[in-house]
């Protein structure tokens, strides 16, 4: 297994994300770990009508946000094994993290037999 060549995928993948995230977010000024989602500002909320607006694309945003935040904890969490020297390894019984399933996703946590557990 070339684990340089998933670290340059987790590594890309996390730049990307980064900056997925920073389109409908930022992070948390109290908490640098946690991204909050971030309503599009147009300098015309005193209108109802335009506040309905960015209330729907706040909680798009949110929405958005949650799926990339879990993603990019994921890519960070794969990363860390790597420098532990655990990557590939299964956090759920130790075995080894079939190959194809770490080409399919480098940030697999887990063997085919523990994944849906």
């Amino acid at each position: 297994m070339n684990i340089e060549q998933f670290r340059t995928r987790l590594t890309e993948e996390k730049t990307a994300l980064e900056a997925e995230l920073a389109t409908v977010g930022r992070k948390n000024p109290s908490n640098p770990n946690d991204w909050e989602a971030t309503p599009e500002e147009t300098g015309l909320e005193a209108d109802p009508n335009d506040r309905a607006d960015q209330m729907e694309e706040f909680g798009n945003n949110a929405a958005i946000l949650t799926d990339l935040e879990r993603r990019y904890n994921d890519v960070i969490a794969a990363i860390a094994r790597i420098e532990d020297g655990m990557y590939g390894t299964c956090i759920a019984g130790d075995e080894t993290i079939e190959e194809d399933r770490l080409e399919a996703d480098p940030a697999a946590a887990t063997c085919k037999t523990h994944m849906n557990g």
